[in-house]
């Protein structure tokens, strides 16, 4: 089967800028923001940064239905891209602009519903975002390649809005800090949108089949698709362990490490090795296969998360060295469920006649989201465990058991949640069919 031309590959892969940016940004900055700026308490905060989110658990498959059936009507997926792509860009900015209602609890929930309007418009974009895949192209090898390009833009994306978000509030400072962030990521979620949409136009779209017809022939499909529940496992429980050690980088460089200024270090060198060690992955899997290398860069990422325990007593460089070591374990627990899930379309379709990419993507990205928001909240309880003192100037004071509930959530709860996933990984993964 003929490779996709570049231009396909790149213009689908500007997407990335869009769930990169969208993806880390409120797992880094928002649970601080509600501690830091409006003095919500970390358990608090914690639900405030899991209610939107789980609202997606619900949508998103909705989603996938929405974007099967625009698919069979209108031959492409690329409005909901661009329309929830747009909405995503402005609420983003939303979010951060605090415009102080004057306590506590107005100011918290308006963060509420703003952040559950943005997650509702990040649905409509991702479901169809990870549905493209399974429609582009139907070679084993070459969605592995697509999606190695799609990882290695969204390492680069999490090195920008990672690196750039932090950056601005510290140097800002404060809420204006927090204000000017969430234009400048807005405007770079923007941008993916855009390029997505526009570089993807004329690329193919596969076979159109019917729709799913009903909730009923959805939780029947899920119900005999084992392989698909099996790789969806995986996913969400590593999902969670990601979004744990993001919603700790914050508070790691200030009272871990001792230092604000080395949030953008940790990001560097975090996303760098990732991005630079990104054609690696789809080579090992083209010669073990992807099951092999997804069990490699899981065990990576461990061993990493094992030895930053360490980073109260470990020199700086000594730590980063197992930064960059999570980064390369991370750029492959990325790369290789999102390659098998396509693999996994295609076989039922095919199985069943009827088309499966919007609703699986809606569920995967149901998973994902459950997973990404389920971190931050582990954290904040972490950190309410711990006795952190929030304030609305980030200038308390914490105690030692704080610092160590920081280390933990940082370090050795992302890893275990990651290693406890390969288990998980048995030869079902790969089956076509229950």
């Amino acid at each position: 089967m003929a490779a996709l031309p570049a231009s396909t590959r790149f213009g689908y892969s500007l997407g990335s800028f869009t769930t990169g940016a969208f993806g880390t940004v409120p797992g880094l900055l928002l649970l601080p923001y509600l501690t830091d700026t409006m003095a919500v308490p970390g358990a608090v905060a914690g639900v405030i940064v899991l209610v939107p989110k789980a609202w997606d658990v619900v949508f998103n498959p909705f989603a996938g239905r929405l974007s099967d059936a625009d698919l069979a009507r209108h031959g492409s997926r690329r409005r909901f891209l661009l329309f929830g792509g747009i909405g995503v860009a402005i609420l983003f900015a939303v979010i951060f602009a605090h415009p102080g209602l004057g306590g506590t609890a107005a100011d918290a929930a308006y963060v509420v519903v703003a952040f559950l309007l943005c997650a509702t418009a990040f649905g409509i974009f991702q479901v169809p975002y990870n549905a493209l895949p399974a429609e582009l192209t139907g070679s084993y090898d070459e969605r592995t390649r697509l999606t190695s390009w799609r990882i290695g833009f969204l390492a680069v994306a999490i090195l920008i809005s990672g690196g750039v978000a932090p950056a601005i509030t510290e140097g800002i400072g404060g809420v204006a800090g927090y204000r000017v962030m969430g234009l400048a990521i807005g405007l770079v979620i923007l941008i993916g949108t855009t390029g997505v949409f526009l570089g993807t136009r004329g690329a193919p779209v596969g076979q159109r089949r019917p729709p799913t017809a009903g909730w009923r022939d959805l939780l029947t499909t899920m119900r005999e698709w084992s392989a698909f529940r099996w790789l969806l496992g995986v996913y969400f429980v590593q999902a969670l362990g990601v979004a744990t050690l993001l919603a700790g980088v914050n508070y790691a460089a200030r009272h871990v490490f001792g230092d604000a200024g080395l949030q953008p270090l940790l990001f560097v060198g975090f996303v760098g090795p990732a991005l630079l060690t990104m054609p690696l992955w789809p080579r090992i899997g083209a010669r073990w296969g992807k099951l092999w290398g997804f069990r490699f860069a899981s065990l990576a990422f461990g061993v990493a998360m094992l030895g930053l325990c360490f980073s109260l007593v470990l020199p700086l460089g000594v730590a980063m060295v197992f930064v960059a070591l999570a980064g390369v374990g991370y750029a492959g627990i990325q790369v290789f469920p999102l390659a098998i899930l396509p693999d996994l379309i295609s076989a039922e379709e095919e199985r069943t006649g009827a088309t499966r990419a919007g609703v699986a993507a809606g569920v995967w990205t149901a998973s994902e989201t459950l997973g990404l928001a389920l971190g931050p909240g582990l954290f904040g309880l972490l950190l309410t465990a711990g006795g952190y003192v929030s304030s609305v100037d980030a200038s308390a004071a914490q105690p030692h058991s704080a610092v160590i509930a920081i280390l933990l959530g940082f370090t050795l709860l992302p890893g275990v949640l990651v290693v406890l996933a390969i288990p998980l990984l048995r030869r079902r993964v790969l089956e076509p069919s229950a």
